[in-house]
């Protein structure tokens, strides 16, 4: 039986390589994910961590990091008791250039079955992506209170 995953795909008016810093940049990813920042260098084999005031939610390891195409890495939440118990699962962005518009997929995969981790990121992605989006087409992320998404943050 395969493990349950997230998929995630939607269409971005922006350049690939635009979409590509969007989702690497510190300063950048801190608009658009409730405060929270990626922190990596962006090399395969590199720690990847995402700081949300100031403590470390989830951290993981640099898959793939082939710029602006496909960007992957693995993802273990490190705060809260149980879902730091879950297993580390797997996040992959892949960008495809369409026009004048940047198609974005993400899947997020690698849950156990029953997996509290799945229900959350399920509930934050769509969140966090329409941010990005809005970011990147009109200059502000949405006004998305972390309460109407049911979790106390984001990771």
């Amino acid at each position: 039986m395969s493990k349950p995953e997230f998929v995630y795909v939607t269409y971005i008016e922006t350049t690939p390589e635009q979409l590509w810093d969007a989702l690497t940049s510190s300063e950048f990813t801190r608009r658009y994910w409730f405060g929270a920042e990626v922190r990596s260098d962006w090399k395969v084999g590199s720690s990847f961590a995402l700081i949300m005031d100031g403590q470390t939610t989830d951290e993981g390891e640099i898959l793939e990091a082939d710029r602006p195409r496909r960007l992957a890495y693995t993802f273990k939440h490190v705060l809260k008791e149980d879902l730091r118990k879950e297993p580390a699962s797997k996040v992959v962005f892949t960008i495809e250039p369409h026009g004048k518009v940047t198609k974005l997929t993400l899947t997020h995969e690698g849950f156990t079955e029953g997996s509290k981790f799945l229900d959350g990121i399920s509930k934050g992605w769509p969140a966090i992506l329409s941010n990005l989006k809005s970011l990147l087409e009109q200059g502000e992320p949405l006004t998305i209170p972390l309460s109407a998404l049911g979790i106390e943050g984001v990771g």
